[in-house]
């Protein structure tokens, strides 16, 4: 057997043992999973939209009535009290809150099987190119695969091949287990498809009533011979073409069937043509070299690659891999907490849209990468969210605005808490996506966007806090998922996460304000007058919660996966940090939450490293910055390059964004006006290049060089602009750039040990 890696993609040579060790493709609205072993070839499908109606939606708990009483508790010094107050008022309000509700999750669609007549055992060869997002299995008898996710055309392409003639069975089956809620489920076969439909049993408004998985099955020369619902035997074929769509059904969507597929071109090499039209310029928009050039590239497969520790070879890898999993993720709506895929009944937290973190991480690398038009799709999910966010504020605080749930998928009411996670008191997350949309405009320059989109969400997030703040702030808060130290309740006051990001909210409005010359920036900037400051611990790292709460000091706890203490840096950095006292601060606190990643205690939520990694190249602290990188690409991804949530566990995409988006910073920051070239650049990457990074302002990188004593980056801009350079020596230039014109910039470069 020949075995070789795709020069842009990776290969392994280990069976999959569950889907979780699947290669992964798609088109943002169909996945596939391929998870092969030796004796049979097997793939899952899965569909965005294919969220298993679990819960009922709710009307979130109307605790606005109780906000002075929960307040006077939290300043009591009685956050645990506040907190199982929520939790109290709801299950007297509605006997559905009796118990934890979670999201509807993403399921799976089913399993496609070709299982040979004469299987053997041997080495198994599975390979996925990125370029053209084609997976290939071929096992040991020599039967292979080669699938793709077309975009073009909304369909499964898969060509089943060998050297001699195919004989074996091809089954679709549902997923194994049981699934959340009832639902009839019947399988059909015809000489020449399969078909899987799922009716659900209980359906709701903002669910889907089911779905049908249709396999069409082309086989020239050979035999076709149905068995049993659901399975086909094959023979006297050599190649066989099989076309797969899931189609998700509502009530405002009956089920359509799937005439398209007949009429589909039955040719592997048309549609791979027709798919790559428009898959291959988003992968190769923008490329990251770390390690030192190589004229005839030998890539390693995976396991053995990560075998190697973290190398600069492996990390321009994982950038690679991240953003191919980023794009295949997406398609009509963002990326879930499993991207697009799933191959169960019950992924972990029911894999929907988490807004307290991992949603962004997921897309942190869109911009800086230059593929912004993939981000549209967070604000197409958010525009269907808007009457559920507004439904929250007005019910748990009475307040105008919106109010952003931690977890969402098929709706947006708070329904999602209780008096352990009390998720009810997070406010910060319309500010968070309000930092979304602000940096769309700023990657893009799109003034109709600004006016028509983004200024709109801006006004709706910062109305809810011009009614919830008080005198001494935000009261009830929440820093996800901390507890302070000296208390027995994740329910706070003043998560320095919600006072950061409603100061970015208020900066962003009136900068919009400002380029739009539009009146009533005054009320924004009193808005920003009322926020508190930040705070410095004690023990001197800047402080998790800005101010005491009544006899609570709020002591800081480093040891915890979460730093959304630092979202001041995660962007463009926040002006106040200028005082060098502040900043030392922000640097103290890194190191002390990347104390505790390096300890054998750490283990979930990779995504916290990612939060780490950008502030730390935000703030120049190249050495931290490459930390978060060794760690995450030590510990969480599987041989098929694919991340995990855990250390080598739980199928989770959301750092395949954040990775790539860590190494971007680390080469390019920037904010409005200004962009720094090669600000936390670590002694491991002495010789590199990028190609196609993107900067705030519209900045465009096509090229940027470096060597252990020089760099060059050749710079453009979307539209004319004057931008300060900052240059690795600390010196700066200021540069007039256009959409037209390079600029060319060089400067001398040292990289201490």
């Amino acid at each position: 057997m020949t075995y070789s890696t795709p020069t842009q993609g990776t290969a392994t040579r280990l069976p999959a043992a569950s889907w979780e060790e699947a290669l992964i493709t798609g088109n943002g609205r169909q996945g596939v999973l391929a998870h092969s072993m030796q004796t049979q070839i097997r793939l899952t499908l899965s569909h965005e939209r294919l969220f298993w109606p679990r819960e009922e939606p709710l009307p979130a708990p109307h605790t606005a009535p109780a906000l002075d009483e929960l307040r006077s508790l939290i300043r009591a010094g009685r956050p645990r009290a506040a907190a199982e107050h929520v939790t109290e008022l709801a299950r007297t309000e509605h006997p559905g809150y009796a118990h934890t509700r979670w999201i509807d999750p993403l399921t799976g669609a089913g399993t496609l099987t070709f299982i040979p007549d004469a299987p053997a055992w041997g080495s198994i060869h599975r390979t996925c190119d990125y370029t053209t997002g084609v997976v290939r299995e071929e096992l040991p008898n020599g039967i292979r695969h080669d699938v793709f996710a077309s975009r073009a055309d909304n369909v499964i392409v898969i060509r089943l091949s060998a050297d001699h003639e195919l004989a074996g069975t091809l089954q679709l089956a549902p997923l194994p287990g049981e699934p959340p809620t009832p639902a009839d489920t019947r399988l059909t076969s015809t000489p020449h498809t399969l078909t899987l439909h799922t009716a659900f049993a209980r359906t709701w408004p903002t669910t889907p009533t089911g779905y049908t998985l249709t396999c069409r099955i082309i086989a020239p020369g050979g035999h076709l011979r149905p068995l049993e619902p659901g399975r086909l035997h094959l023979s006297g074929a050599r190649h066989v073409l099989l076309l797969v769509r899931t189609t998700v059904t509502s009530e405002t969507t009956p089920a359509p069937g799937d005439p398209d597929l007949a009429r589909l071109t039955p040719d592997f090499d048309t549609l791979l043509r027709r798919h790559t039209a428009h898959h291959t310029p988003l992968i190769t928009r923008s490329r990251i070299r770390l390690s030192p050039r190589q004229p005839h590239p030998d890539p390693l497969p995976g396991e053995a690659l990560l075998a190697q520790g973290p190398t600069p070879h492996l990390m321009e890898r994982l950038v690679e891999a991240g953003r191919y999993a980023t794009v295949c993720a997406i398609g009509e709506l963002p990326p879930t907490l499993q991207g697009v895929w799933s191959g169960t009944y019950s992924p972990p937290w029911s894999s929907g849209y988490t807004f307290d973190g991992n949603l962004a991480s997921a897309v942190a690398a869109l911009h800086p990468l230059g593929t912004p038009e993939l981000m549209l799709p967070v604000f197409d999910l958010v525009d269907t969210l808007l009457d559920d966010f507004t439904h929250n504020a007005q019910r748990l605080y009475g307040c105008r605005g919106i109010l952003v749930p931690p977890h969402a998928s098929t709706h947006g009411r708070h329904n999602h808490f209780g008096p352990e996670w009390c998720l009810t008191l997070w406010t910060a997350g319309a500010a968070w996506l309000a930092r979304l949309y602000w940096d769309h405009y700023s990657y893009t320059r799109d003034p109709g966007f600004l006016r028509e989109r983004a200024l709109p969400f801006l006004h709706h997030a910062a109305a809810f806090y011009e009614d919830f703040l008080t005198d001494d702030g935000f009261v009830p808060s929440y820093s996800p998922e901390n507890t302070p130290a000296d208390s027995d309740s994740q329910a706070c006051a003043n998560a320095t996460m919600d006072l950061a990001a409603v100061r970015d909210l208020v900066r962003n409005l009136l900068r919009a304000h400002r380029i739009l010359d539009l009146p009533g920036a005054r009320r924004w900037a009193e808005l920003g007058a009322r926020l508190p400051r930040y705070r410095i611990a004690p023990t001197g790292e800047l402080a998790e919660w800005a101010t005491p709460a009544g006899p609570l000091d709020q002591t800081d706890r480093h040891t915890h996966r979460h730093a959304s203490h630092l979202f001041p840096f995660w962007y463009e950095g926040d002006p106040a940090f200028a005082d060098p006292t502040l900043r030392a601060a922000a640097v103290r606190a890194i190191r002390a939450r990347l104390a505790w990643w390096r300890s054998a205690a750490s283990d979930e939520m990779a995504f916290g490293l990612v939060q780490l990694g950008l502030a730390a190249a935000n703030l120049g602290l190249a050495t931290e910055a490459a930390t978060t990188l060794e760690l995450m690409a030590t510990r969480y991804w599987r041989p098929t390059l694919v991340s995990t949530h855990n250390r080598g566990a739980l199928f989770n995409t959301d750092i395949c964004g954040g990775f790539p988006a860590v190494v971007a910073a680390m080469l390019l920051r920037s904010r409005e006006g200004r962009c720094d070239l090669l600000p936390a650049l670590p002694p491991a990457w002495p010789e590199g290049e990028a190609r196609g990074l993107c900067g705030r302002g519209g900045v465009l990188v096509d090229h940027l060089e470096w060597t252990p004593t020089r760099m060059r980056a050749r710079l453009r801009a979307r539209h004319t602009t004057r931008v300060r350079i900052g240059l690795p020596d600390g010196a700066t230039r200021v540069v007039t750039l256009d959409p037209d014109q390079a600029v060319d910039v060089t400067a001398p470069l040292t990289l201490h040990q």
